[in-house]
């Protein structure tokens, strides 16, 4: 039986966890009869990490040879499809699941977000490109929801980062005291006068828990120069953490008394670990992971001017608030699995 050669074309090697974490997720849940070939910005390192063939993202010669070789063409997780930060995005996106397409090739678009699309040149290349598909999977309602307004069908389950499997990390078994993870992002909505709000409560809140804070920079290009400001602002008790393997950055939440989180897959990662979470929206997709698993956060345009409004409320998210117990986090991993069974059927039929 010759083996399924699948693309997987996704937010890969641009240095961002959550993408990361997609791909690893995405990579677990292949089934062992398919051949995966990533295409990533920096396609040594994904082949490196993950033991995978790996061409660049853009490379319009290396795609065309791919596509020509290969029988499946999977958008592997995420809000690919979205206008809200470029234009191009969406456009690199659809051109290449179209000229999958074009070639033949059975195509998936898997576990995705779809939106915020604004612009009708987006929201008709989303709606074309996705009724060439032989199989959608979306991550949340508000995207199942437009999909069925234009009349196409698609599977609904949680992201399937909640069953990507942690590993364990012990860089940090000689701090005693309880561990809060920060996760911020740079963000038109997180203005200097917000990030310093967060930044002034942040100080009062662990003076008053005696926690010791990490800081986590998800996508160190973007996020480490915030991580880098709050640490200046610190006092003592706290580091700034960088994790390039996914399943370990998921584990380190399992040592985490609380997570404060922009970015979803922080969320995602540490409610999935059994920490406690606080949420801060900036986007749509954090504000539906709010919603559906009942996650007490701030949206960031409603974000109190006061510090000490901030640092009273996540005192009592640190003293009071309950994390998942464990039968929903297995019932959240168990329907996220949907995404891997709507994978072997697309490949076994291929």
């Amino acid at each position: 039986m010759n083996q399924t050669r699948a693309v997987l074309c996704g937010y890969y090697g641009m240095g961002n966890a959550g993408d990361e974490a997609l791909l690893m997720s995405l990579l677990q849940m292949l089934p062992k009869s398919v051949e995966p070939i990533v295409l990533s910005g920096n396609p040594q390192a994904t082949k490196k990490q993950y033991g995978v063939l790996s061409y660049r993202r853009k490379s319009t010669l290396a795609i065309l040879n791919i596509l020509k070789q290969s029988d499946i063409f999977i958008w592997g997780g995420g809000s690919l499809m979205q206008d809200s930060t470029s234009i191009a995005s969406p456009i690199y996106y659809a051109g290449l699941m179209a000229l999958a397409q074009q070639k033949g090739l059975k195509t998936i678009a898997w576990a995705q977000g779809i939106g915020p699309l604004n612009k009708s040149l987006t929201r008709w290349l989303t709606k074309q490109t996705l009724l060439g598909c032989d199989a959608i999977s979306v991550r949340d309602t508000a995207s199942a929801k437009l999909l069925s307004s234009w009349q196409i069908n698609s599977v609904i389950a949680p992201d399937p980062v909640w069953a990507l499997q942690s590993k364990p990390v012990t860089s940090l078994k000689d701090v005693s005291q309880p561990k809060v993870a920060v996760v911020l992002r740079s963000h038109p909505l997180l203005t200097a006068n917000r990030l310093q709000t967060l930044i002034e409560a942040l100080g009062d809140f662990q003076k008053q828990t005696n926690s010791f804070i990490l800081l986590i920079p998800f996508q160190p290009v973007q996020d480490r120069a915030i991580a880098d400001k709050i640490a200046t602002q610190l006092e003592q008790n706290y580091t700034v953490m960088s994790i390039a393997d996914p399943q370990e950055l998921k584990g380190l939440f399992k040592q985490v008394k609380m997570a404060i989180g922009m970015r979803l897959h922080s969320l995602i990662m540490a409610a999935a670990e059994g920490c406690n979470c606080f949420a801060l929206s900036y986007d749509p997709k954090v504000s539906y992971l709010m919603s559906e698993i009942d996650l007490p956060g701030y949206e960031l345009t409603n974000l109190p001017d006061d510090p000490q409004e901030i640092s009273r409320t996540w005192q009592e998210h640190y003293d009071h608030g309950e994390a998942l117990d464990r039968v929903q986090i297995q019932s959240i991993i168990d329907r996220s699995l949907i995404h891997q069974q709507l994978l072997s059927q697309v490949i076994t039929n291929s």
